[in-house]
């Protein structure tokens, strides 16, 4: 899947999740994602926990998290 089919899968609506991003207008946030990954969950973990998703949201998570990134700016002060 390309990646700009990936990232129509992260929606931000101000009526659902208070407009934090979520999976296909799902009440599953991207945050909500990315910390199960953090704490170590697998993939397969959060497939099983939520029947809703399917891979490719998880893909799209790791996707929008990595292009929020990359546009960040870090300066060093020495």
């Amino acid at each position: 899947m390309k990646n700009e089919n990936l990232l129509e899968r992260i929606t931000v609506n101000p009526e659902v999740m208070v407009g934090k991003p979520t999976i296909r207008g799902l009440r599953i946030t991207v945050e909500h994602i990315l910390k199960a990954l953090a704490a170590g969950m697998t993939v397969e973990d959060i497939l099983d926990d939520y029947p809703e998703l399917e891979k490719e949201d998880i893909q799209a998570v790791l996707l929008y998290a990595s292009e929020l990134v990359n546009e960040e700016k870090v300066f060093v002060i020495q």
